[in-house]
C-alpha cells in the first residue's frame, strides 16, 4: 500500500496543552508533601502591600513550633538581615493582622511579651490578593471634556517644635542620655532606634537630667502606654521629650547634679562623685582583705 500523503499543514500548538501545562511563564513541578510542611494562604504569599521580607518572615514564624523564641535579636542571629529591617518587617505584619505582640506582667513581677502569629488574619486581608484579569471592556464613545474646578490648596503642616537643649551640656548628662536611649529596646521591644536617632535625641534627654529627672522617670515617660503598632518610634520619642519636659528648677529647690558611678558607670544623683547606692552597698558587704605575711 502506498504511503498516505498529507497536503494540509499542521496547526500550531495551543497556548495550553491537553494536560493543562502552559507553554510559557512559570511551570510548577510539585511533589506531594507528607511531613514537615506548613500551609500558607495566597492572601499572604500574594499580598500586595507587604514587603518580600515581611512575607518570608511570616512564613518562617508560622513554620515554628509553639513556644519558639522570635525576638528581634533571635531572628537577626538566624537571618542575614539587620535588627532594624527585621523590626520593620514585624511592624508590617502587625499592621496587616498577621502578628500581635502584647506585654503582660507575670505574678512574680516580671514583664514578658506575648506573641501570636495568625495564618488567617481577621478583617480585610483577602482584599489584598492579586486580582484575576478582567475581560477588556467594550469601547465607549469618548465623553466631552468637562471644565474642572481648581483643586483646593492643601493647608501646609506646621513644623514640629524644636527639641529641648540643655543650658549647660555637661558630659555626664549626655553620656547618661545616650546610654538610656540606646538601651530602651531592652525595656520596650517596639522602640528600635538608629545611631542617628540617638545622636539627635540625646541632648533633649540630657535636658531632662539637667532639670532634675532621674533615669527611671525619663525611661517611664518614654516607654509607658505605647501605641500598637508603633510605626515611628523616633518621632514618638521626639514628641514626648518635648511635650512632657519638666519645668526648670527654682532657686529654692536646686537640682542635685547627676554623677556617673566610679565602678559601674551608672548614672545617679549626688552632690559628690563616687559609687552609686548598689555598688556602695556591695563594697560594704565584701569581707576585708587580710595582708599576707
Amino acid at each position: 500500500m502506498d504511503t498516505q500523503q498529507v497536503s494540509v499543514p499542521a496547526r500550531s500548538a495551543p497556548a495550553v496543552r491537553g494536560g493543562g501545562s502552559p507553554t510559557s511563564g512559570i511551570r510548577h513541578i510539585n511533589t506531594r508533601q507528607t511531613s514537615r510542611f506548613t500551609i500558607i494562604g495566597n492572601h499572604l504569599a500574594q499580598h500586595r502591600e507587604l514587603s518580600l521580607l515581611a512575607i518570608g518572615l511570616s512564613t518562617y514564624i508560622q513554620s515554628l513550633p509553639a513556644g519558639a523564641r522570635i525576638g528581634i535579636k533571635t531572628l537577626a542571629e538566624r537571618f542575614p538581615e539587620s535588627e532594624a529591617r527585621i523590626a520593620a518587617a514585624l511592624r508590617e505584619l502587625e499592621a496587616h493582622g498577621y502578628l500581635s505582640r502584647t506585654r503582660e506582667r507575670l505574678p512574680d513581677g516580671r514583664v514578658v511579651t506575648r506573641t501570636c502569629s495568625y495564618n488567617q488574619p481577621t478583617g480585610t486581608a483577602q482584599r489584598h490578593l492579586a486580582p484575576a484579569p478582567a475581560p477588556a471592556p467594550a469601547p465607549t464613545p469618548a465623553p466631552k471634556p468637562r471644565r474642572q474646578a481648581p483643586a483646593p490648596t492643601p493647608t501646609p503642616t506646621p513644623p514640629p517644635p524644636p527639641l529641648p537643649q540643655p543650658r549647660n551640656p555637661l558630659p555626664q548628662y549626655l553620656r547618661a542620655a545616650t546610654a538610656l536611649l540606646t538601651d530602651l529596646h531592652l525595656h520596650a521591644a517596639e522602640i528600635t532606634l538608629t545611631e542617628k536617632d540617638v545622636v539627635l535625641l540625646a541632648p533633649a534627654a540630657a535636658t531632662w537630667f539637667e532639670r532634675g529627672a532621674t533615669p527611671a522617670v525619663l525611661r517611664h515617660a518614654l516607654t509607658h502606654d505605647l501605641p500598637h503598632p508603633l510605626r515611628r518610634p523616633a518621632k514618638l520619642l521626639r514628641h514626648r521629650l518635648t511635650a512632657l519636659l519638666p519645668p526648670p528648677p527654682t532657686p529654692d529647690h536646686p537640682t542635685v547634679p547627676l554623677q556617673n558611678c566610679d565602678r559601674c558607670d551608672r548614672a545617679f544623683r549626688s552632690s559628690t562623685p563616687g559609687d552609686c547606692r548598689e555598688c556602695a552597698a556591695d563594697r560594704h558587704r565584701l569581707p576585708p582583705v587580710s595582708a599576707q605575711g
